[in-house]
């Protein structure tokens, strides 16, 4: 295959029947290359990665495509520039490298540049802002060493008072000095990203196997169980990788995970106004720390993010505490013209991060901030052999995995070349040029890329189909068929929270529950368009 052409939809189609003949063939079946554990971005990389360089692959989730960490982000891509401020050079670079790869290579359709206002208000002093400005100036430099072009990410610029205010209507405009616009990549969604990499990995043939839950791990494999049934039984591999996040520890002993808990709010656009860019606003007290505000384009806005450490067990579903909610409040609050109130926020979505524990349990003077945990990324080797990937971020899954398959290949002495994921688009990506031309609405160009038309062809063969799922939110009933027929969606939960965003706001996702119940049964009956 060409690399710049993407897998043919129809090899990369996950469905329930495609999960359950595929489970029934490798439990107690041969030893396959490569059991992959966990399939959030880091998971469905590994398989990916593993998959592409030729090797037989297996990968399983207790749960479902994208149900931990990687749903649960800011949804962007980000180009290393506060690892520049704590001196991670290696990381700043690397973030930036592999926001190019997606920006211009494997993901266009999925990743866009987003612009960004940080505006002057009498909070910041002209010293801070004369820092950001370095700042922005440096992150630039990332992108140029990085080899992203200009044509993929604008330079920054200064603005006027009246040009911040242009870009986003609700800030308090009393004493604004004006503002310093800067871009970024941004994901039209996270958990889109995830299942267009298990798609393309499926693609090249890996097995990839949703509520599938692994017991116990081995060097040789693990013993598994279908949530759906039940049943149990054992998958036998040469090479074993755990990229199960912050759940990692709980699969293999001596891994010590520091999750980090990372708050968004979700607000209506309505309260917010038209936001042609999103905001930073500083956090007050702290030199290289902000808040985001987020327009998503579907009627919502997300304010995020927090960064906590979190004690104990690991829930499936973190909660979000008031004291979260009230900070991004509370700093959102020191820009706007008018104040957002509690009552104004109509979802909550909180993620843990996979932070490395390196710290020593008598360490003097307790353990760091999780704010202050380096991003880096590590790659552990069990002394069964088990190989672990934990620590670093969303916008360098890719290496991330590319790194972990290069460990379990060292490992076990498997016969693999090296990853060729860096030049390896995924479904649906095409050069940006080829993606203007598909004809299909913008948004969905910007969620399926070159599939957008035969998301459009099912709506066409059926008008139910073209119908809102939910009043006031784009997606169509088309969308939801497509991603239980092609995306893996097994019930309402998978589309409502992770295919769509729907789920965000419970409001919404009670109004859309008995419409999105009913496609689900029509579509697994084989009725539905």
């Amino acid at each position: 295959m060409s690399p710049t052409s993407s897998p043919a939809a129809g090899d990369a189609s996950l469905s329930a029947a495609r999960r359950s003949r595929e489970l029934a063939a490798c439990v107690g079946g041969p030893v396959v290359d490569v059991l992959v554990v966990g399939l959030g971005a880091t998971g469905a990389g590994a398989a990916l990665d593993a998959a592409a360089r030729g090797l037989s692959v297996v990968a399983v989730d207790a749960h479902d495509l994208a149900f931990g960490t990687s749903r649960w982000s800011s949804k962007l891509i980000h180009g290393g520039l506060r690892y520049l401020a704590s001196a991670q050079l290696d990381v700043a670079h690397e973030s930036a490298v592999e926001r190019g790869v997606l920006m211009e290579r494997t993901a266009p359709h999925l990743v866009r540049a987003q612009p960004f206002v940080l505006p002057l208000t009498p909070l910041v002093s002209r010293g801070q802002a004369a820092l950001a400005w370095a700042g922005f100036r440096a992150g630039d430099t990332l992108r140029l060493a990085a080899r992203t072009a200009r044509a993929t990410l604008p330079a920054p610029r200064r603005l006027s008072a009246v040009e911040t205010r242009h870009l986003a209507p609700a800030l308090r405009s009393d004493r604004l000095r004006g503002g310093l616009l800067s871009w970024d990549g941004r994901l039209s969604d996270d958990a889109r990203l995830v299942t267009a990499l298990a798609r393309t990995a499926a693609a090249r043939g890996a097995r990839i196997l949703t509520r599938t839950r692994a017991l116990e791990l081995t060097g040789s494999g693990a013993r598994i169980r279908d949530e759906l049934t039940g049943e149990e039984g054992v998958v036998r591999a040469r090479a074993v990788i755990n990229a199960s996040g912050v759940w990692a520890g709980g699969l293999v002993d001596g891994i010590r995970v520091r999750p980090s808990r990372g708050t968004h709010l979700v607000l209506r656009s309505e309260h917010l106004g038209p936001l042609p860019a999103g905001l930073h606003v500083p956090v007050p007290g702290e030199t290289n720390r902000f808040v985001l505000v987020l327009p998503q384009g579907d009627g919502r806005v997300y304010v995020g993010l927090t960064d906590e450490p979190v004690e104990g067990d690991v829930p499936d579903v973190p909660e979000v505490p008031e004291t979260d909610v009230g900070f991004l409040l509370d700093v959102l609050g020191s820009v706007l013209d008018a104040p957002v109130h509690r009552e104004d926020v109509v979802g909550a979505f909180a993620g843990l991060r996979p932070l490395l524990d390196t710290t020593s349990p008598d360490r003097p003077g307790g353990a760091p901030r999780t704010a202050d945990i380096s991003r880096r990324h590590a790659v552990l080797t069990s002394s069964e052999g088990v190989v672990t990937v934990v620590g670093g971020k969303l916008t360098t899954y890719r290496r991330m995995a590319e790194d972990a398959v290069d460990a379990a290949v060292a490992a076990r002495g498997l016969r693999a070349g090296p990853s060729p994921t860096a030049s390896l688009p995924l479904v649906g990506a095409a050069a940006p040029r080829d993606l203007a031309a598909v004809r299909a609405p913008d948004r969905l160009v910007r969620r399926y890329g070159t599939e957008a038309p035969d998301v459009v062809a099912l709506a066409a063969r059926d008008p139910r189909l073209a119908e809102r799922v939910l009043p006031g939110h784009p997606v169509t009933g088309a969308e939801l068929l497509w991603a239980v027929r092609h995306e893996g969606a097994l019930d309402e939960s998978d589309l409502l929270d992770r295919r769509t965003r729907i789920g965000l706001v419970p409001e919404d996702r009670a109004a859309a529950l008995d419409a999105v119940r009913g496609l689900v049964g029509e579509a697994m009956a084989g009725r539905a368009g």
